[in-house]
């Protein structure tokens, strides 16, 4: 019998045929072809497996479908997923945890040096034939010897540790539990407490989920608390962020730049106001996607997909609920 796995998220038919290359025997493949709930209500609804990349999953798109008995996130961060619903109708929520780490911790590390270096704005600048060369709009500063703080210590975050160790990084992080100090050693790490960490980064990382407790995480007050010279790197979730009191530090050199490549709404709208700021890099979430992480992470989504299929269980590291 076979069995159908829809891809949520609007996708090119191109890359649907790759993803079609690693399906399990038994199985065929369908996608989003437009955004929107009343769309995924149509695709879910026959589906027995669906995937959901970035777009949100509301309850009411999980109760459009009928035979749905497993929903897995493309990725690590689920917060977009309504679990109580799911959870409510017997749906399996799987997702694929540290998969796409390292990625994201490079990506983390490029959005830095664009932001610190203004990459991106010399290169829009000279796209338009502008050669701005002693006209750049803030001072520009190495990553070599900086102190970052890493919000957030997962699998990402401390990736970027271990990445930053060859630039004479000073790291410093914070999560709700501190590393014991023989892995603190090991990855030449410190713990501080969020004020600490703000008061002394010159380079603000955040890497953590988002929770009703790191919702709006940095506000007004923590730009306040920052270093005129700092940059703030986002690769984590929009909503850790306030973006209107982003756009106002920006805006009032409270700080010196910022980069971002998740938004609290997605994709961004083309009249926002961060879209105005030459301290400001923007990237519309693209951290999580490199061609050569491809193959294994859809591979082990759809082996998590196979043994829900055969009743066997979806390994423990994977499983939401």
């Amino acid at each position: 019998m076979t069995e159908t796995i829809v891809l949520l998220d609007m996708t090119a038919p191109e890359r649907a045929d790759k993803l079609r290359a690693f399906l399990p025997p038994g199985f065929v493949l369908t996608h989003g072809t437009a955004r929107g709930d009343e769309h995924m209500k149509q695709i879910i609804a026959e589906a027995d497996y669906a995937i959901s990349g970035q777009v949100a999953v509301s309850g009411d798109v999980l109760r459009a479908a009928k035979k749905l008995k497993l929903l897995h996130k493309w990725g690590v961060g689920y917060d977009n997923l309504d679990i109580a619903t799911a959870k409510e109708l017997g749906i399996r929520v799987a997702r694929t945890t540290g998969s796409n780490a390292v990625p994201v911790a490079e990506f983390a590390i490029g959005l830095m040096f664009s932001s610190l270096r203004f990459l991106a704005h010399g290169h829009a600048e000279l796209k338009k034939g502008k050669w701005i060369t002693g006209n750049i709009p803030g001072e520009t500063f190495m990553l070599s010897g900086k102190t970052v703080g890493i919000v957030g210590f997962g699998a990402i975050g401390k990736n970027v540790a271990r990445m930053l160790k060859g630039f004479g990084c000073t790291i410093l992080y914070n999560k709700r539990q501190p590393l014991p100090a023989d892995e603190e050693a090991v990855l030449g790490v410190s713990y501080a407490t969020i004020p600490e960490l703000l008061e002394r980064a010159d380079i603000v990382s955040l890497h953590c989920p988002m929770t009703p407790e790191t919702a709006n995480l940095i506000d007004a007050a923590a730009f306040r608390a920052m270093k005129k010279s700092a940059i703030l790197v986002n690769v984590a979730r929009g909503g850790v962020v306030d973006e209107v009191a982003l756009v106002e530090a920006l805006r009032a050199k409270e700080i010196a730049g910022a980069a971002m490549d998740v938004f609290s709404v997605e994709p961004l709208p083309a009249d926002s106001e961060l879209l105005t700021l030459d301290n400001l890099v923007v990237t519309p979430h693209l951290a999580a996607m490199a061609s050569d992480n491809f193959a294994p992470t859809v591979k082990r989504m759809f082996d998590n997909i196979l043994l829900c299929s055969r009743g066997e269980a979806v390994p423990e590291r994977d499983i939401v609920v």
